[in-house]
């Protein structure tokens, strides 16, 4: 019910469900169904903004509820897996679902879940969230089919983008973030672009349409800035074609990770890298990853100066794209079942 890279992340848990299950309907919030849509082994979308993980929450109503309910309803599921991140609780939805008539429900719970949950699974440690997530599918019974190694995947065929970047090999810098404690000034990104450009790489600079003003500083001069050019899928197909990308923690992140492009990882340690650094694919995290902020889950940063990624120097990271575009990287991504 999450963000894009959040819905991302639950591709391999879906493609266990989908192996084993003749049809298999999402459920998404608005700012995440793009990234269910792109998923393999999704049939159908229902988007929901839920009031208790939207961070511009609506209003809980009677109209609001009642909405979910009869969407479920019209579906009629045998079953539910509700996925939530580590700080997150099932239980507000999974009561929704029982109103709904859902009649069996698992999910990862560290609270008692009554009769809301038919299995509450719990997680030891501190693994990465697909694999968090996958075990879920795996304890409620469904299994990866063999020949699908657990990575992230999106649906293919691709729309072309050949017009928008040229030919295939430049490094992408996407300067965004969905909040600010996550996300490097302007000012250290568009050193950073052209320090790239300097070293030889052909760079290009990717946005949402919000984000034109961002991406047109950051490229300056010695970049092709397409902030704002392209949807989610076309997104997808700028990454696929790049030697590296270089994002903060955020969902094109893990949407390079999902088409098999190795990440520039600039991490705030808001939360943990162990379980949000870019899944499956070679990745070199950058920042201070002890700093005071790390764990806080702060949205704005806590600590004057913004340390953590502020350190991070532009020779950091001209030297993590040679590292991970020595000898080739690059890792195939398939799409797995469509």
């Amino acid at each position: 019910m999450d963000n894009v890279g959040d819905v991302l992340l639950a591709g391999p848990c879906v493609r266990a469900v989908a192996a084993n299950a003749s049809a298999v309907t999402m459920l998404a919030g608005p700012r995440g169904r793009a990234g269910a849509e792109l998923l393999p082994g999704v049939d159908d979308v229902i988007e929901w903004c839920a009031p208790w993980i939207d961070p511009e929450p609506p209003a809980v109503t009677d109209d609001v509820v009642d909405s979910l309910v009869k969407q479920v309803r019209d579906v009629r599921p045998d079953a539910a897996l509700i996925l939530t991140s580590f700080h997150q609780s099932p239980l507000p939805l999974a009561l929704a679902l029982r109103m709904a008539g859902v009649p069996w429900i698992g999910a990862i719970s560290e609270d008692y879940p009554g009769s809301l949950l038919d299995l509450r699974h719990r997680v030891d440690g501190d693994p990465p969230e697909a694999e968090r997530a996958l075990s879920l599918a795996e304890a409620a019974g469904f299994r990866l089919p063999e020949g699908d190694d657990g990575a992230l995947a999106i649906r293919r065929p691709l729309p072309d983008t050949t017009n928008l970047t040229g030919e295939p090999g430049y490094v992408v810098v996407h300067p965004g973030a969905s909040v600010p404690a996550r996300q490097l000034s302007a000012t250290r990104c568009a050193a950073a672009v052209r320090a790239l450009a300097e070293a030889g790489h052909r760079v290009v600079v990717t946005g949402h349409p919000g984000e034109r003003e961002l991406t047109a500083e950051v490229a300056g001069d010695v970049a092709l800035d397409l902030g704002g050019a392209t949807d989610l899928t076309a997104l997808a197909d700028v990454l696929d074609r790049a030697c590296v990308v270089v994002v903060p923690n955020s969902g094109p992140a893990h949407l390079a990770a999902a088409v098999g492009t190795p990440v520039v990882s600039l991490f705030a340690p808001v939360v943990p890298a162990a379980r949000w650094a870019p899944y499956g694919v070679p990745t070199v995290v950058l920042g201070d990853q002890t700093a005071p902020c790390r764990e806080s889950r702060a949205r704005e940063c806590p600590v004057p100066g913004h340390p953590c990624l502020e350190s991070i120097t532009q020779e950091q990271i001209v030297a993590a794209v040679a590292e991970l575009t020595k000898g080739g990287q690059r890792i195939r991504r398939t799409g797995g079942r469509s």
